[in-house]
């Protein structure tokens, strides 16, 4: 496709036959994706649709810093709470609140973190009344 376009031929129909002799030549033949959907195919349109897909497949997130905390502060004690053992929990809570305090004493850009440090012992005899 890098040689020019003939005086007196159409463009349409110079397009047209490199088109047609590169599908003859097989050009087209097992292009990835071939035969599958388009990818966000019956999802509405959004403009910054490619630098949303960039940064799902990068891995990163377009909260602000102290909402991506909460969210990260939040699993991490989910996860704790459904510790196998006590010593586990209370280790996981520990490292939670090690991070909610850093937080805390250095605010991070974004809203307000919205935690604060867990009790550990509450949360383990809560633990413990859950598992008996």
């Amino acid at each position: 496709m890098t040689e020019r376009k003939p005086p007196g031929v159409t463009f349409e129909s110079w397009v047209d036959r490199q088109i047609r002799e590169a599908a003859e030549r097989g050009a087209f033949d097992d292009l990835p994706g071939a035969g599958e959907p388009l990818a966000g195919e019956g999802q509405p349109y959004h403009e910054t649709w490619w630098i949303r897909a960039k940064m799902e497949r990068e891995g990163l997130s377009y909260l602000p810093p102290s909402l991506a905390l909460r969210a990260e502060l939040r699993e991490a004690l989910d996860t704790a709470r459904l510790a196998p053992t006590e010593p586990l929990l209370r280790s996981r809570l520990a490292e939670a609140n090690a991070r909610i305090e850093a937080a805390l004493r250095r605010p991070i850009e974004g809203p307000p973190l919205g935690l604060a440090p867990v009790d550990v012992e509450t949360a383990a005899a809560e633990w413990r009344d859950a598992r008996s």
